[in-house]
């Protein structure tokens, strides 16, 4: 079985990442842990917790998305809604909202959900975000529970993996063909901008 760890990185866009920088790094506090940047091209990662990231890619003629409350249907193509980071516990929830409401941007009341507290805001990007703390005592992990009154027929499956629905490997990856190629962030572990570029025309 793959053992998951986190989010590595959520990867967003923005056209301003000074003002991104200003938002994520300096108000709510996560370390800017690594930059990848050219012209009209930056990649830059800020720490959530030791085990997840999330990073931005600066496109100069990126438009901003249009705002939309969290969790409000839409039609047409579209593919996110918004993303939610769990704080500690709901003295982090009250120190959020007042460091929010001081930089004049706007942010719900705090919401029981039953199982977390939560407060929803927007980013510069208009990205919709929540902050959400655990509730005591409950924790869905543990113990999952389907209260949709007309679940899916794979959601009555349960919660745990169902592997008899898709086909499975017949081996492994050889190790003769585990190949790794080279990516720009490999500037970051003290490759040069000419030896990243040299590597990419030889595959």
């Amino acid at each position: 079985m793959i053992k998951f760890t986190g989010i590595n990185h959520l990867a967003m866009v923005t056209a301003d990442m000074d003002a991104t920088i200003r938002f994520w790094r300096d108000l709510l506090g996560m370390r800017l842990v690594a930059g990848l940047g050219r012209p009209g091209y930056r990649h830059y990662f800020f720490e959530i917790t030791d085990n997840d990231m999330i990073a931005f890619f600066e496109w100069p003629n990126v438009q901003m998305l249009p705002e939309k409350d969290h969790g409000a249907p839409v039609k047409g193509p579209f593919g996110f809604d918004h993303v939610s980071f769990q704080v500690a516990e709901d003295d982090d929830l009250w120190e959020l909202k007042a460091r929010l409401e001081a930089a004049d941007i706007w942010v719900s009341e705090v919401v029981n959900h039953g199982f977390i507290h939560s407060v929803y805001a927007f980013d510069p990007n208009r990205i919709a975000i929540e902050f959400s703390a655990p509730v005591p005592g409950v924790d869905i992990r543990k113990q999952p529970k389907m209260i949709d009154r007309t679940p899916t027929a794979a959601a009555m499956e349960g919660a745990e993996p169902q592997p008899r629905h898709w086909p499975q490997p017949a081996r492994p990856v050889p190790v003769s063909d585990r190949r790794v190629y080279p990516g720009d962030g490999m500037m970051l572990a003290g490759a040069t901008e000419d030896s990243v570029k040299q590597s990419k025309h030889r595959i």
